[in-house]
């Protein structure tokens, strides 16, 4: 149901009264492009029913959907009708447009070519734990997650959110993973992983379908290449991707945790509340061991424990501080972008 995870923190000062908020989002359904509009957003039904309900709510969780909808209007073709549109003008004056001139050229052939242009629409799944006060957006990039939240602030008073930041950062936990050749708690090294080195070079090493419990991942980490992506699999149900930005990708649900539900569900809705409930039930329950995996949520305005800022560790970090070591000191950036 859900493939990539992109997590935030909720503010206190929304309060989660379903009435209120589906009304909200009434007032900002989906809308196709106008002409010459490039882009279009808004809320979709989540089952796909029109008319619906725009908030479902299954187990107590509440469920979303963003819609989408750019004009596909390619830069060279743009770029092809402002130099027809220049030599016109060169013809008939004897003079080249300017560079303002050639500007407001741009403007004027995409406006001309947006009513023609293609389009291509896009839903986004949008998953609120109003209990934790946790937003769960399934997006591939920060920046398509952002344009969620602007759209949730836009239509709730009060709603304010965080990107969710952790004590030590993933690109630390990750380096002391490798480096012992083991994960956490119910977690496991599966067998993916991105390394990159920090200096200029910006080298980068890949692993797929590859055992990581080896000398030379652990060289490479002694070395000072960092962890940007590692396969990981918790309680052997779930398989996922971890990024140095705490970015939860290719989420991959094991046969097992459906099993007992197949053929139980003999109608759409029921499938969608089955399939909601399992995956909703498995990462409600993934999601904090993965926080408690990286030493809890870190306090607002506290400083994460990255390469950059080692601090004083009790036990259980006492594996992380060779690979902050390791990773060398050069990473600067906090663990969201």
């Amino acid at each position: 149901m859900f493939k990539n995870l992109i997590v935030y923190r909720v503010g206190p000062e929304w309060s989660p009264e379903f009435n209120t908020a589906e009304e909200a989002l009434n007032k900002a359904r989906f809308t196709e492009c106008g002409a010459t509009q490039p882009q279009s957003s808004g809320w979709v039904e989540p089952r796909g029913h029109d008319h619906g309900p725009l908030i479902e709510i299954v187990g107590g969780q509440w469920l979303l959907a963003l819609m989408v909808e750019s004009k596909m209007l390619p830069t060279s073709v743009v770029k092809r009708r402002v130099q027809e549109k220049a030599q016109h003008i060169e013809a008939s004056t004897g003079r080249k447009p300017g560079r303002r001139e050639s500007k407001d050229l741009t403007e004027q052939a995409t406006l001309e070519l947006l009513p023609q242009a293609f389009t291509k629409q896009g839903r986004v799944k949008v998953w609120i734990d109003p209990k934790v006060r946790l937003l769960m957006i399934d997006a591939g990039s920060a920046k398509r997650a952002e344009e969620v939240v602007t759209q949730l602030v836009k239509a709730w008073p009060g709603f304010a959110v965080l990107p969710l930041q952790t004590n030590l950062s993933p690109a630390v936990a990750m380096s002391a993973w490798l480096s012992e050749g083991t994960a956490p708690g119910a977690f496991g090294i599966d067998r993916e992983c991105e390394l990159k080195s920090p200096d200029e070079m910006k080298s980068v090493v890949r692993y797929a379908r590859h055992g990581l419990d080896t000398d030379d991942v652990r060289q490479h980490i002694t070395l000072g290449k960092v962890p940007t992506r590692l396969a990981l699999t918790w309680d052997g149900r779930v398989s996922f991707v971890l990024t140095e930005t705490l970015q939860i990708k290719k989420i991959a649900f094991d046969d097992v945790v459906f099993e007992s539900h197949k053929g139980s569900a003999n109608h759409q809705d029921e499938a969608f509340d089955a399939d909601a409930a399992i995956a909703t039930g498995e990462l409600c329950k993934l999601i904090p061991d993965l926080i408690e995996a990286l030493d809890g949520e870190m306090e607002p305005g506290a400083v994460p424990v990255t390469a950059a800022a080692p601090a004083a560790s009790p036990a259980p970090r006492a594996a992380i501080a060779p690979a902050m070591a390791a990773a060398g000191s050069e990473q600067e950036s906090p663990p969201w972008e």
